[in-house]
Parts: C-alpha cells; structure tokens; sequence
C-alpha cells in the first residue's frame, strides 16, 4: 500500500570500501506509472532538519553562532509574541525543540530569496506554546528561524548555504532544495488517499520558507552519504573534515527529554532524535511532507544506517516491518514492539479520561477530548495552510485507554496505533502531546 520507496543500507567500513545496497520499488506516479529507481528523488522531509542543524553546527565550530547566546545578537530585528522570549532565545533552544514558538507556521512568504527574511516577521504574530525551556514540542518554526540565522552569517541563502557546506563538498549530485531544481532528475510526487482510493497529492512542495525545516530533496544514496559524514564524526568521505568531532558528538548527545517516549524517541539531540532499541542508542529522525515520508536510523556503534523514502500511503507500516527485520538480521539489534493498547480491556477499566475532556489549541490546531456515549474522542480541527492542503480538515479518532494518562488511537486503514499523552508543567499549565506537539488545554 505504498506507490513507490527507496530503501538505502550502509555499514561504513574502517578497513577498506563501504558497504552500500540500495534499493527501489514501485512507481514514482501512479498516473504516469513512471517507475522508482536508486537514481530517484523523494522528499526527506524533516530528516532536512539534521542538515540545518549540521550547518548550524559548522558555524558554531567557525566562531560565527553560540549554542546559548540570544539569538538577538546575531538577529536583532527579531520580534516574538513574548518579548522575554525573544531576549533569551538560544541557538540551542531552536535545535531541541525547547523553544515554545508556535511550531507549525507554515505561511508562504513567497518564492524570493528574501523569504526566510520575510518569514521572521511573520513570527511576531504566532504565539508561544509553552514557556521557554519548559518541556519539549516539535517547532518546524525554529529551523526557519534558524535557517534564516545561517543566512544572516553566511551572507547568502539557506539553499545555497546548504549547497556550499554539505552537497558539494560531500559529492551529493542529486540533492537539491528547490523545485526547480528537482525538475531536472526524476522526482517521486507525493501521494494522498481519499475515500479508499490512493490519488496524487495536490501540491508537489510547500512553501520556500519551510525550507530549513523540512524541503530537502534527495536519493538514499544521498541520505546514506550524509549519515556517513556524522558516523565519521565529521569527516567526509574524501578525508575533508566538515564537522567538528566536538560538534557532531554534541548533535548526538542528550540535550531534551520527551513528554511521549513512545511516538518518536526517548529524548532529542541537537538535530537528531535519539532512540533506545535493546539497550543499543541509535540516531535519526523522520519526514512527511504532503504525501511523502522518510525515515533514517542511525546506529553509531556499528557504524550501520538504514533510510527508507516513500511517496505515500502506508510509509511508517513500511518502515515497522522493514526495519525490524534489516536491524535484527543485520545489527543484531531487535527493534521495541510496535505502541499498542493492552489486548484485554479489563486491564485497563480504571482509567478515566474525566480529567482530560475539554479543549485544548495550538496554531492552526483545535483538539477536543470528548466522553461521549460511544466513549472518549478526540476531534481534530486543522486550520490556515494546512488544512486547505487536506480533504477534510476535521478528524475523528476513537480513544483507548492504555494506562493512567495515557491513551491510543488509530488513522483509519493504519496499522500503527499513536499516542496520546496528558500531562502537567510543574507550574500547573496542562498539556495534551499528540504527533509530537504539545498543545495547551485551554478551557
């Protein structure tokens, strides 16, 4: 239930060549049929976020950024919502998602190379999700953000501060950020399913200004080759350093826990996200943009990566079953068992979702816990952007209660159950984490 996917493995080797297979199936378009293959591009999605933040890195290595110096001194012209939030925001803050800038303001600022620039001042109105340092809430914002602070040092734009820093000097051809760009090789087209029928998605990309957070372009060779430079903790394969061993060794470090160990790690690095699987730390992270999802995990220890890229439907019960086996057979590392609630509901009888029901609102996000005659419900309402993106903006999910404060539910058709966690800031605000968002209640 995939269109199309690329699969790409690498072992580096400390003796001798690299080993690298990849691998593709299916069509990149299911109305033209055009087949996938290793050359093809997919979109890595928010796996673009690792490469910012190694930019980022490369900065703060050349004396140019400090990890925990106000971001003012590098961008005085930022205004946020909260005025002490824009005195004491950090470079740090921004690559652990710590930051509580609304996270999903996905506005198009145009197709200039003036948008991050335009972006920024967009910020001054998206409102702070939590106060700053407080917990964690993935903010695609903050890599806007940050891709406009590497503009501002650099001198030029993010896209060719990308190209100048990571793709050429790592040989990577077939890795672009523009659409344009794209248009000269063969690109996968995302993929949306509606009323059982799996249809092309109706935008290619979204707006130039989500670029650093989420609009790299790329074959798992690529994707592969840009893990590489992070296992060699730094080095490029021709022997040029391009990371400092301090800098990528901090990427990788714990830097934030999550409110949900479940749906994505157990804590955040700056850039990556960071996995427990059978008492083995692994590294990577995840994309989806509209209709396409990627996925890579990295296992340092071995010196072992796997990437996944896919252009719709099923992705993430792809990479369930996939991965389970690469990473047994190949690293004997078994991957954790697969969120579900408990097969016997008697076990959780007592769970009460009372506390929990009302509503609860982040930008472009309304979520309403209901208790309704058919048991707990959550409705989702998207709005701005996104929403006019989707068929229907309004989302019905059933609730399973799993453990105290603690629920699942499941996507229609998915074989994935997801997380729904209720908890508390020691200072009283409540917090709903769902898709990895904090969203505060409000009622």
């Amino acid at each position: 239930q995939v269109p199309g996917a690329s699969l790409g493995i690498l072992r580096v080797s400390p003796y001798g060549e690299d080993e690298v297979v990849t691998t593709s199936y299916g069509v990149l378009n299911v109305e033209t049929g055009v087949p996938t293959t290793p050359d093809s591009l997919f979109q890595i999605g928010s796996i673009s976020k690792v490469w910012t933040a190694t930019v980022a890195m490369q900065l703060v290595d050349e004396g140019l950024l400090e990890l925990d110096a106000p971001l003012v001194e590098v961008l005085p012209e930022l205004q946020l919502s909260d005025p002490d939030v824009t005195k004491s925001v950090t470079l740090r803050h921004l690559l652990n998602h710590t930051s509580g800038i609304e996270g999903d303001v996905f506005t198009d600022t145009g197709r200039g190379d003036d948008c991050l620039e335009r972006y920024v001042d967009v910020l001054a109105e998206a409102g702070q999700n939590h106060p700053l340092g407080a917990t964690w809430s993935y903010c695609n914002s903050g890599y806007s953000l940050i891709g406009r602070v590497i503009e501002k040092v650099t001198g030029t734009t993010w896209d060719q501060a990308m190209r100048d820093r990571l793709f050429t000097p790592l040989g990577l051809t077939r890795t672009v950020t523009l659409p344009e760009e794209a248009l000269l090789h063969s690109a996968a087209t995302g993929h949306v399913e509606h009323e059982g029928e799996t249809l092309v998605a109706p935008v290619w990309t979204m707006a130039r200004s989500v670029g650093p957070a989420g609009l790299i372009t790329a074959t798992a060779a690529d994707v592969l080759t840009f893990a590489r430079l992070h296992l060699a903790d730094g080095v490029a394969p021709d022997g040029t350093r391009l990371l400092s061993e301090d800098a990528a060794a901090a990427m990788a470090a714990h830097q934030a826990d999550l409110p949900d160990k479940i749906v994505l790690g157990d804590s955040w690095g700056l850039g990556w996200i960071r996995f427990g699987w059978d008492g083995q730390r692994l590294i990577g992270h995840d994309g989806n943009t509209i209709g396409q999802a990627a996925f890579l995990r990295v296992l340092p220890e071995a010196g072992f990566a796997v990437t996944l890229l896919t252009n719709g439907g099923h992705g993430r019960d792809l990479y369930q079953d996939l991965y389970r086996e690469l990473f047994a057979e190949l690293a004997g590392v078994a991957m954790p068992a697969p969120f579900t609630p408990p097969a016997d509901p008697e076990v959780t009888a007592d769970v009460d979702i009372t506390p929990y029901v009302g509503r609860y609102e982040r930008h472009s996000v309304l979520m309403e816990v209901l208790d309704g005659p058919d048991g707990p419900t959550l409705r989702t309402t998207l709005s701005g952007p996104i929403a006019e993106l989707t068929a229907d903006p309004v989302d019905e999910y059933p609730l399973v209660p799993v453990g105290p404060a603690l629920f699942a539910l499941r996507p229609p058709e998915v074989e994935s159950w997801a997380p729904v966690t209720f908890y508390e800031l020691p200072t009283g605000e409540r917090y709903l984490h769902f898709g990895a968002r904090a969203t505060p209640r409000v009622d």
